[in-house]
């Protein structure tokens, strides 16, 4: 197995791995760093511009996913959208959770396939409303340039969007880049039927997008000769902590989790998988990358984070300060954001020190599903309550001393290395 590495411009909080396993397709041709107009084209040619029906017919036969939280069918989400001049298109880069780097990497390494994506759907939507949202300072200047690179792009209007994790969800950049604030709506707004100045809008995630183009170019025979045949491809990854190879990654669908993350060593080490709103699980077992296999095993993908803990590490602690991060990025708007996740928080900070217990924890995360304005309490409640039976050996020792003796490492980040371009 070959592996293609590649760093996209520097920026002050340093460059992001990005590695292919396998051949390349999202990364093609980046091993020198970001991709310009002309070697883009040397790489991937003229994409196809079928129509709306047809170019939803090429992305339903090769079952595209939405690479973003929910793994939404992406053909099934163009069907639902009205053509004509009122249509808009909507790339959200805005990747607010610290822990994900893959679309920043994207845009910053290959912001002409995402381009190339959000271009054709617009086509087929027979509309020339095109945004581009990102809060990376690296991604954002790579796609300034491209979209001066490139003819087709002129009414492309580019945004810097940094106003933290629940603002960087989508109903929310609807309703900021519509003039009001940053936060969601509420559940049953779809942009499909009300986005952007309540027009129908198709928004999905830079990754998406990309994925978009690769069929336009490939083809779907040609797409789809990798990858798993319930989710043909490739897709991106961003590994963190006890890695064999932390840093972006693009792999071909229904690689074994273990390839990526370690098979394990000694005691078991927990396994993140979906980032911060997802699950723990005690270790890869005999689960595969793909969004359709790892749904069912009740691990979704999410945006695509996998993280494995150190050995060295206070796992209890990990878990309790990103928890605490959740809270505080909440908007503020609903109880279970405003009261519950605070709570869920100190429950667990109580829990470490071994003065609560894991039946409370679990109880106040059991109040939160189902109940906010969007989806920020459900993905919180689903990342700790996952963690307890993870870590119930850790837990019985914070509760018999109070700590666990290790240190707390840091190895889930809640801060942003890389400073952001103020919206």
């Amino acid at each position: 197995m070959t592996t293609r590495t590649s760093t996209p411009p520097a920026a002050a909080g340093g460059p992001v791995p990005a590695s292919a396993w396998g051949s390349a397709r999202l990364l093609a041709g980046t091993t020198q760093g970001r991709v310009d107009l002309t070697r883009h084209r040397a790489v991937h040619g003229m994409p196809r511009l079928p129509d709306a029906a047809g170019l939803a017919r090429m992305l339903g036969a090769v079952h595209l996913l939405g690479r973003g939280g929910a793994g939404f069918p992406v053909a099934t989400k163009l069907r639902g959208m009205r053509t004509g001049a009122r249509a808009h298109v909507l790339v959200n880069g805005s990747e607010g959770e610290p822990a994900s780097r893959k679309d920043r990497a994207l845009l910053s390494l290959a912001p002409h396939l995402v381009l190339d994506g959000a271009l054709a759907i617009a086509r087929a939507l027979e509309t020339e409303q095109v945004t581009v949202v990102v809060a990376d300072p690296a991604a954002y200047d790579s796609l300034a340039v491209s979209l001066r690179e490139r003819p087709d792009a002129r009414s492309v209007r580019l945004v810097p969007h940094d106003q933290g994790f629940v603002a960087g969800e989508v109903r929310s950049v609807v309703r900021a880049l519509s003039g009001g604030p940053a936060v969601p709506p509420g559940r049953r707004t779809l942009p499909t039927e009300h986005g952007i100045d309540g027009r129908p809008t198709f928004a999905s995630n830079a990754e998406t997008f990309a994925q978009i183009a690769l069929v336009l170019t490939l083809g779907v025979e040609e797409y789809a000769a990798v990858g798993t045949p319930e989710e043909p491809g490739t897709t991106l990854l961003t590994l963190l902590g006890d890695v064999p190879r932390a840093g972006v990654v693009e792999v071909p669908t229904g690689l074994p989790l273990a390839a990526l993350v370690g098979a394990g060593h000694g005691e078991a080490a927990p396994v993140l998988v979906g980032g911060y709103h997802g699950t723990w699980v005690a270790g890869p077992g005999d689960l595969t990358v793909s969004r359709p296999a790892l749904r069912q095993a009740g691990v979704p993908l999410n945006a695509g984070v996998l993280a494995r803990l150190p050995q060295g590490t206070c796992a209890l602690g990990e878990v309790a300060t990103v928890a605490a991060w959740l809270a505080s990025e909440s908007s503020g708007q609903c109880g279970p954001c405003y009261f519950g996740l605070p709570s869920v928080a100190d429950a667990l900070v109580q829990l470490a020190a071994g003065r609560l217990t894991t039946e409370e924890v679990r109880r106040r995360a059991g109040l939160l599903p189902g109940r906010g304005a969007c989806a920020h309490p459900d993905g919180a409640a689903a990342f700790v309550a996952s963690a307890l039976p993870v870590l119930e050996a850790e837990i019985a020792v914070h509760r018999a001393h109070g700590h666990c003796g290790r240190p707390l490492l840091g190895a889930l980040p809640t801060t942003d290395p890389t400073p952001r371009r103020a919206a």
